[in-house]
Parts: structure tokens; C-alpha cells; sequence
């Protein structure tokens, strides 16, 4: 019986069962961070809609509804459901790199992926922000 290099094993070995293990613990506190900082940023984000908006739009064209609140909720659900598939880079980026020292290494992306995750919800009150703040001609044609 010859054994294939290309094959991935039938089994796994102890360093990726200890991999996915080590990852798998982390991802409720990494899915509380999500839902932690997706309300902040909606919070953020109704803060800029009524506070700064109003400069270059009417209140009448600014639309936070239930409506709107539910369909960006959804959104939001689906986007951490791609956050969590993204989430299993974590381990797999351990048995293709190989570290020398894999508790650093785990730390360091976990740190890195957990913040860059965190943070991306507040890019889009941020965003909206610096474009009524910065430019503000831009808003309507003409």
C-alpha cells in the first residue's frame, strides 16, 4: 500500500485537532464581540443620521425606520454568518504556515482578526461622517 503526499490524511493530527479545538473555543467571545460592536455602530451610525445629516439633507430624506432597522439587522446577520466562515482561516492558516511557536501565532491572528471584525462595523458610520463633514457640496446633482 503506497501512501499519497497529496492526500490529506484520513485522520487528523494533533496539531490540527489542537488547532481547530483552540479556535473553537474562542468563537463565542469573538461572536459577542460582533454583536457588541454591530449595535454600537448602529447606535453610531442613528447618532450621525440625526445629528450631521440634517446639514446636507432634509429631515425627510433621512430614513431610519423600523423598517430600514430590520432590514439592516438582517444584513448584519448575514455578514457575521461571513465573518465566521472567514473565522475559519484561523486554524487553517495554522496547518498551512506551520508556526514554530503556535501559542504566539495563535494569539497574534486571533488579536488581529478579532479587532480588524470589530472595527469594520463602525466604518459605516465613519464613512458617512467624513462625507457630510468633508463634503458636503456633493450631496445633491447639479
Amino acid at each position: 500500500m503506497s501512501i499519497n503526499p497529496y492526500e490529506s490524511p484520513k485522520t487528523p493530527t494533533p496539531i490540527t485537532e489542537s488547532a481547530f479545538a483552540w479556535w473553537a473555543s474562542r468563537r463565542l467571545h469573538y461572536n459577542t464581540g460582533l454583536v457588541v460592536a454591530g449595535i454600537i455602530a448602529f447606535i453610531c451610525y442613528v447618532v450621525v443620521c440625526f445629528t450631521l445629516l440634517p446639514r446636507v439633507l432634509r429631515p425627510s430624506e433621512i430614513d431610519v425606520t423600523l423598517y430600514t432597522t430590520l432590514f439592516q439587522s438582517l444584513g448584519y446577520l448575514f455578514m457575521m454568518g461571513v465573518a465566521n466562515v472567514c473565522y475559519f482561516l484561523g486554524p487553517v492558516s495554522e496547518c498551512l504556515v506551520g508556526p514554530s511557536n503556535f501559542e504566539q501565532y495563535r494569539r497574534i491572528c486571533y488579536r488581529i482578526g478579532f479587532w480588524f471584525s470589530v472595527l469594520l462595523p463602525f466604518s459605516i458610520p465613519a464613512l458617512l461622517m467624513v462625507l457630510v463633514l468633508f463634503f458636503p457640496n456633493h450631496w445633491r446633482p447639479g
